[in-house]
């Protein structure tokens, strides 16, 4: 009993040591006999039934739901006229001075299934001709429907069907350190997908726009990407690609984008009345300084100096007078001018909103009703 229980152990060693042989060295053979032999799959199959899975960290899933709603814009714009061109004896001496039409590349993105396009305002501010090339090498003449230079947002439309429209998201949810994407048409080379992190939230002052709250990212952001979409990872839209900063032309790692927060107003704006509608109190505003503080008389730490107030202006009738301080805008502080006109501009026109002022040392607190802000004039042509 005891010779035979050592046969069977020893057998029993043989075969394992052989089945660890195999199935380190030569493991398809492990799947000869197919799943019917209860043996398993073998790794020639594996990547057949795996095929759809996304690797680890990728963007894959958000690219592709993002990609198919963003846009190139082509433009042209007709040369402008030499005031002596049709003049015989100019064109004798000097030739036909006929210039070329002048061409741009910009980005866009699908926001409705309906043809809404949204893009910045410098894309196709002045072109004659705006041509939309989808993802999938459709084309289409768009129309303007309206303009927002203060924001240089821009919506176009065009009448296509089977539009992807991309899903709008909450920029006001995005923190620092949040992976995103940039989608557009650098330099005219077809669309591309580029990644990097939110680096800088609520960036003003860069005498870009007149309102301006803008989305910091280090995702590389070049000519062309101008209206392109800067997505989360799951490929919803947080911002509207608008500008970068560089002393090459090229990306140096600080690109800027549109909070799809402000977008989103712009777009309702202009697609229900044609304008944006903004709130407008009629105040001169400045920053705090030591000088201007020592002017007024001002302790305040924080916040707006009014130094002027329009008479008879929404301002002046609830109370505000100059050396006053604003600190809060509709609960909102308020740190510096361009947060002041944002916070303001956000307002709508018509409804009491809660302001709060510093006055010497004391708190104020007013209801004060917006008027509507007005149109800024038309500059002469030079």
């Amino acid at each position: 009993m005891r010779r035979f229980w050592l046969l069977f152990s020893q057998a029993v060693t043989v075969i394992l040591a052989g089945y660890f042989v195999v199935t380190t060295l030569k493991p398809d053979w492990i799947g000869r006999a197919g799943p019917a032999a209860g043996v398993g799959i073998s790794l020639t199959e594996a990547p057949a039934l795996v095929s759809g899975s996304v690797p680890l960290g990728s963007f894959r899933l958000a690219a592709q739901r993002a990609s198919a709603a963003v846009v190139s814009i082509n433009t042209s714009k007709a040369p402008e006229q030499q005031a002596h061109a049709n003049d015989p004896w100019f064109r004798f001496f000097f030739g036909d001075q006929a210039g070329q039409p002048q061409v741009g590349l910009g980005s866009g993105v699908i926001i409705g299934a309906d043809g809404y396009i949204l893009t910045n305002n410098h894309v196709v501010e002045g072109a004659d001709e705006i041509e939309v090339v989808l993802n999938d090498s459709r084309r289409a003449v768009a129309k303007v429907i309206g303009t927002d230079p203060d924001t240089d947002l821009a919506v176009l439309k065009v009448g296509l069907d089977r539009l992807p429209a991309i899903t709008l998201g909450n920029s006001d949810s995005l923190q620092v350190g949040d992976q995103v994407l940039a989608i557009g048409n650098p330099f005219g080379v077809g669309q591309t997908v580029t990644s990097g992190i939110v680096s800088a939230l609520g960036r003003n002052q860069l005498g870009i726009n007149t309102f301006e709250n803008f989305i910091q990212t280090d995702a590389a952001i070049n000519p062309g990407n101008s209206g392109g979409a800067l997505v989360d990872v799951n490929g919803t839209l947080m911002g509207v690609n608008t500008a970068i900063y560089s002393r090459s032309g090229g990306s140096m790692g600080i690109g800027f984008a549109i909070p799809v927060s402000t977008a989103r107003l712009v777009l309702e704006g202009i697609v229900k009345d044609g304008v944006v509608r903004r709130g407008w109190i009629g105040v001169e505003p400045a920053d705090l300084s030591p000088e201007l503080m020592e002017t007024f008389g001002v302790k305040a730490r924080r916040g707006v100096l009014i130094t002027g107030v329009l008479q008879n202006g929404p301002a002046a009738q609830a109370g505000v007078k100059p050396g006053d301080v604003i600190v809060e805008v509709a609960g909102k502080q308020v740190s510096n001018v361009s947060e002041l006109l944002s916070g303001v501009a956000a307002l709508k026109p018509g409804t009491a909103s809660k302001f709060r002022l510093l006055r010497r040392d004391d708190t104020v607190e007013l209801n004060v009703t917006p008027g509507l802000r007005p149109r800024p004039k038309a500059q002469p042509q030079r």
